[in-house]
Formats: C-alpha cells, structure tokens, sequence
C-alpha cells in the first residue's frame, strides 16, 4: 500500500531519507522486552495491593455482597474466554495500537479510528484517577509519619513528573521499576494471606464466601462492576508487541499467565479478608472500616511495623500502576499519530531511548491539567478536603474501567469477523465461540456498568453524573466514528492505513525505493 506523497517522492520535505522518515522513528524498538519485563508491565497495571485494600473492602461495603471471592473466579474465567480469540488475533497483528488495531483488522477502519479515541481517553482517564488516590495517601503519610500538613495535589503533581520523566526511558527501564515495585506489593499481601488463614476469625477456615447462594440479590451486576476494575492491565500485552522479539510467542504467553494469575491470587486474598474478619462480618467491617480495612486486619496479626510498611507499599503500588498506565497511553498515542489519527508528531520515537517521546508528554500534560483542576476545586463549600480527590478517583476510575470494557466486548466481536473474513471460521471455530461468550458477558458487564453508574461514583440515582461520565465515553466512540468517515471520505489511503501500524510504512518504504 501506498500513498500520493511517498510513492511519488524518495525524500521527506527536509531532504531526509524516507527509510528515516517512514522507517525508524516510526517503529518502537524491538528486543526491548523478553517474557518476564513483559509481564510485569502488564501485571503493575492491576496494582494488586490498591485491589486488596481499596477495591476489595470498598465493594464488600458498598453491595454487601459476601460472595466477592466468587466474583474473581468468575471473572477470571470470562476473561480467559475472551483471552483466547485475543491472543490469537495477537499472532497475527503486531501493533502498539493493540484494542483499536485489533478492531479495525475485523470491524474495519471507522471502527477501528473509534476504538482508538475510546482507548485514548479511557486509559488516560485511568491514569488520572490513580493520581488522584496516590496523591491522597501521600499527603496522609506526611500528616501521620512526620506530621506535615501537605496538600494532595502537590504530591500528585510531583508524580506526574516523575511518572512522565521515566516514560521517556528505555521500557526494559520502565519493566525494571515496575517488577521491584510489583515484587514487593504482591509479597506483603501474601504474607497477609498467610497470617489470615493461619489466624482466622471465630468462624474459621470457611469457604462460604465460594458459595453461589452468596451472589443472590439485585447488586451483583454491580459488583461485577468493581471487580472487573482489579484485571484492568492484562489486555495491555499486545501493546507492546512491537518491541518483543517474538511477540506471536510471548504475547499469548503472557496475556494468560496474566489473567490466570490475577483471578487466582485475588480471589485468594479476597477469601482471605473474609477468613480474617469472618464471612458473616466482613460486610459489616468493611462498611466500618472503609479503606483502612485491610490495614485494620494486619496490625492484630502482624503488628504496627508491618502495617506501616503496607501503607508505604500501597503509595508505590499505585507509582507502579501509573507508570504502567504511563507507558500504555504513550504507545497508543504513538500508533495514532504513526497512522494519521493524531498529528503525526505523535507517531516518532525519541532518541537512543526508542521511547514514543511525544505520546509520554501528552499523557504527562492531560494528567497534570486535570490535576490542577481538582486541585482548584479544593475548597468546595461542602467543607470536606477530600471530596475533590476522591471524586477524582472514582470519577476517572469508573470512565476508564467502562471505555476498557467497552473495548473488550468490541475486540470480541471483531476477532469472529477477522477470521471469518479469512475463511478460516472453521479452523478457529472454538476460538469464534469462546470469543461469542466473553463477549456477551462483557457486553452484559457494560450494560449493567451504565445502569449503575451512580453507585459505582457514590452519586444519586437523579444525579447527572450517572449519564454525563457514562456520555464521555459515549461521545469518545461518537467523534471517533466521525473522524473515520471523515478520513475514509477525504483521505482513503489513511483510511486503509489504521490498524497497519508499521507495516503500512515497510510497504511505502518499498515502494519508494522501487524503481
């Protein structure tokens, strides 16, 4: 495939040699990343100590639900599902676009341009939320540990430069802070799992919490809701195919230790909540003890030092999870700016680094701004310093968890058109309908996540929020669709470009060089 202005021109503007131009800078640098960087990138993104301690406790109180363990395995198992067609999708599309490059193969390039500007907002919006918590917790360390009364936005804001400055590192860099981080947290809740199960509450080693009569009632849609929010991070793997040595080996490979992984420990160290404070009580507790549930449990079993150490280790869980989400929004806007859906600025990588430079300083601009939003709003006349912050949070949190399951119900679907269109539906049969399932809970999943946006964000059910933070990603999948059709109206060579990524500039490149 070409287009008008490489096939007809062997230099750029400036006189630089295509194969700069539409060659190196526009690829993410390959070799970077082997299985075990790979996968804790992926895994710092499930930020398994802020699940244990904030998501867990938060949706046993919320939907007095006592069955959440059971919620895990069943998630777990939706998303293995749906991990199958997406892995194989993965061997045969290599693109840091991944969800939107994955659409666009089966949907098409409308689509596929949609599902990038859903992507985009979605996994930025995650990022956002995190700042918002991190800086929350920072400034409670300060007013616990050394007694310095530091408002929350000045450590977010101070994250943000660091997240953004490690952005522009080499990834195996990136992959290295990551997996000592993620190391650590993921140690410090199985020593608390250990000390749950070994020091029980009055009821005992009780499975009751894996009993299906636990999931009765009108709220487990809902928690379905919450819970899905703790796997967010396993998808990101084919974000970073490009820059494996071979991604049709270990992205698969990786996706599925991920998501196996995630639904095991956690529902592990959700059964072991409900051990340590007794499933008839663990509704009750944690509607007590809110977030400070987990450390409430520690601090009987393992003392005051291990505790304060847990609240340390939450601080830069989070650290780990946004650069994580950090690294995510740079590559996807890198493959939109590479394929004409950003400014094409966004599509070059910087330095000896091979980092998306550009896409790294986006994500670092977005995030400061809504910062210094909220920031603004500190003083809101309800007296409470921590509304804005925790808005924040659950605002952002909830926006992006709904864009990522709306992506996921979509790449189901496209997988089924994607090989159905090769004619090789009956070859990957199994695939097409294990793809079909997830995607059907899935869409039930973001049903049910619209329906029951105001629980998940603390609002009332006539609150505009429940259809004005729901209507962002609405209005994302919107606009995306109107730039598609505007590309494919205006300019139908870009148009067939989306979801290439670098493989679209390979083909100009020879045939520049064709005589």
């Amino acid at each position: 495939m070409t287009t008008g202005k490489s096939s007809t021109s062997s230099a750029t503007a400036d006189g630089g040699d295509i194969s700069t131009f539409r060659g190196q800078d526009r690829a993410l640098r390959a070799d970077r990343l082997g299985t075990g960087g790979l996968l804790l990138s992926v895994l710092a993104a499930t930020a398994p100590l802020m699940v244990v301690a904030g998501v867990m406790p938060t949706t046993f109180a919320v939907m007095g639900i006592e069955g959440q363990p059971l919620l895990f395995v069943l998630l777990g198992a939706v998303l293995v599902l749906f991990g199958v067609g997406y892995a194989e999708m993965s061997r045969h599309v290599h693109n840091a676009g991944a969800f939107y490059a994955y659409i666009s193969r089966g949907l098409g390039g409308t689509a596929g341009a949609s599902a990038a500007l859903v992507a985009l907002v979605a996994y930025n919006a995650l990022q956002a939320g995190i700042y918002g918590i991190f800086g929350f917790e920072v400034s409670g360390l300060f007013s616990t540990y050394a007694d310095l009364q530091v408002a929350w936005w000045i450590p977010a804001l101070a994250a943000v430069l660091v997240v953004g400055t490690l952005g522009r590192l080499k990834i195996d860099v990136n992959a290295r802070v990551l997996g000592v981080l993620l190391v650590i947290e993921v140690a410090l809740v199985v020593i608390f799992d250990v000390a749950a199960v070994a020091d029980p509450a009055k009821e005992g080693l009780s499975l009751h919490a894996f009993n299906p009569d636990t999931l009765g009632g009108a709220g487990v849609g809902t928690a379905l809701c919450f819970c899905i929010a703790a796997f967010l991070g396993f998808e990101q793997a084919p974000v970073y195919a490009e820059e494996t040595s071979r991604p049709h080996v270990l992205v698969p490979r990786v996706m599925f230790l991920a998501v196996g992984g995630v639904a095991v420990f956690f529902a592990l160290s959700c059964w072991a909540l409900t051990v340590a404070a007794g499933p008839s009580r663990i509704v009750g507790v944690s509607q007590k003890q809110s977030a400070g549930l987990l450390f409430h449990l520690t601090e009987s079993r393992l003392g005051g030092t291990f505790t304060d150490v847990l609240h340390v280790l939450f601080v830069t869980g989070m650290f780990a999870a946004m650069l994580s989400f950090h690294n995510v929004v740079a590559r996807y806007a890198f493959a939109m700016g590479r394929e004409g859906l950003l400014p094409s600025a966004f599509g070059r990588t910087t330095g000896s680094s091979g980092a998306p430079g550009t896409g790294s300083l986006l994500q670092t601009a977005v995030s400061a701004v809504i910062v210094v939003v909220f920031a603004l709003v500190d003083d809101k006349p309800t007296g409470d310093p921590t509304e804005p912050v925790l808005h924040l949070f659950t605002w952002f949190g909830n926006i992006g968890a709904l864009g990522v399951i709306v992506l996921m119900a979509a790449a189901s679907v496209s997988v089924i058109v994607f090989f159905a269109r090769r004619g090789s539906a009956g070859a990957q049969a199994w695939r097409l309908v294990t793809s079909a399932l997830a995607g059907s809970a899935l869409t039930v999943i973001a049903v049910y996540t619209v329906k029951d946006f105001d629980v998940l964000v603390g609002a009332g059910p006539d609150s505009a929020l429940s259809w004005v933070l729901p209507g962002i990603i609405g209005l994302a999948v919107l606009v995306g669709l109107a730039q598609g059709l505007f590309l494919r109206a205006r300019n139908p060579e870009a148009h067939a470009r989306i979801g290439l990524g670098n493989e679209a500039f390979q083909l100009e490149k020879a045939a520049a060089e064709t005589p």
